[in-house]
């Protein structure tokens, strides 16, 4: 099979497409064809060694997939040659292959049937953003309805999470550069939409919502925007971080959190176990019916063009970035 291998921990340069042998499925694995992989940037972050996982060189990154059913392994036999199945989150393209190849064993309890009514390209967009999206509203426990910031929020991450908040009856203020990109996310479903590279932003927003602060915040971006993000919250507000594509955070007066009494948590979708998976997964795709959205999909790019795919991921696509590898 052909397959994007890395064979350093120095960056996405490192990566060649190559002949490579076909995966045997072991005992509850199955082999899939991949049709459709997306990029994601936690692909580019273990590509430079910034993410705890260390496989074996080398490696095949791609953790989110769609494909068929090639070969079955022992006790495998839930499923059936031919059938289409999507991946979870779980070992693939971390601590074993990926999917940015023709084909990938995968373990059964990583698979699950794609959701009615959607593409492909759709199934294999959400995975990883939405499950990441739903740990990050809902790890603080239920919350009434309520004002959620997203930033970054025209990346997969921060559509999914617009996507979901809107389906918990949520009131969503999205950050985001481009005007462009702000028109679509009112009709992707945001209520507010800022500039975050307005200075005065964190005062016009809390202007808009008169009497109101934020109650959650999920940040993508980190950085700079970060202290920005905490002047906008409410008594008790919680910001659930979930990325750093602006770097370290600068420096800035932790008594900002004190008075209000601001908490702080990680997101990391790896801590779900199979089964808490499982049930997110379906958590996600029951409030995706309720409302009818669907994942947003910003291009899809052939297999030999795996490198073009990422430049695409840096310069800040609407939605999610796909790698078409089979039919």
């Amino acid at each position: 099979m052909r397959a994007w291998l890395l064979d350093q921990f120095e960056g996405l340069s490192h990566l060649h497409l190559v002949e490579a042998s076909d995966p045997q499925p072991a005992s509850g694995e199955v082999v899939l064809d991949i049709q459709f992989a997306a990029l994601n940037p936690a692909d580019r972050y273990l590509s430079q060694g910034d993410y705890p996982a260390r496989p074996p060189l080398p490696h095949v990154l791609g953790r989110d997939g769609i494909g068929t059913v090639a070969a079955l392994g022992p006790g495998a036999h839930q499923f059936k040659i031919g059938q289409q199945l999507l991946i979870l989150r779980g070992d693939t393209g971390v601590n074993r292959w990926g999917t940015f190849a023709q084909r990938a064993a995968v373990a059964t309890d990583s698979l699950v049937i794609p959701p009615d009514g959607w593409t492909p390209q759709q199934s294999a967009a959400a995975p990883l953003v939405y499950l990441t999206a739903y740990q990050a509203l809902t790890q603080w426990g239920d919350l009434p309805p309520s004002i959620v910031l997203i930033t970054g929020a025209s990346g997969g991450v921060g559509v999914a999470a617009i996507h979901l908040a809107k389906a918990m009856n949520h009131t969503v203020v999205a950050l985001s550069r481009g005007s462009t990109k702000r028109q679509k996310l009112l009709q992707v479903g945001a209520d507010h939409v800022m500039d975050p590279t307005q200075a005065n932003w964190p005062k016009e927003l809390l202007e808009r919502l008169a009497d109101r602060r934020v109650d959650l915040a999920v940040d993508n971006i980190g950085g700079p925007l970060l202290p920005q993000v905490i002047q906008t919250m409410a008594p008790g507000g919680r910001i659930s971080l979930v990325g750093r594509l602006a770097g370290p955070v600068p420096e800035f007066n932790t008594a900002a959190l004190f008075f209000r009494r601001l908490k702080l948590g990680g997101v990391a979708v790896g801590t779900y176990s199979r089964p808490q998976a499982h049930a997110a997964w379906q958590a996600v795709v029951q409030l995706l019916a309720q409302t009818g959205a669907k994942p947003l999909v910003d291009a899809v790019f052939p297999f030999d063009q795996l490198p073009q795919a990422f430049q695409r991921l840096a310069d800040g696509p609407m939605g999610k970035i796909l790698l078409k590898i089979g039919i």
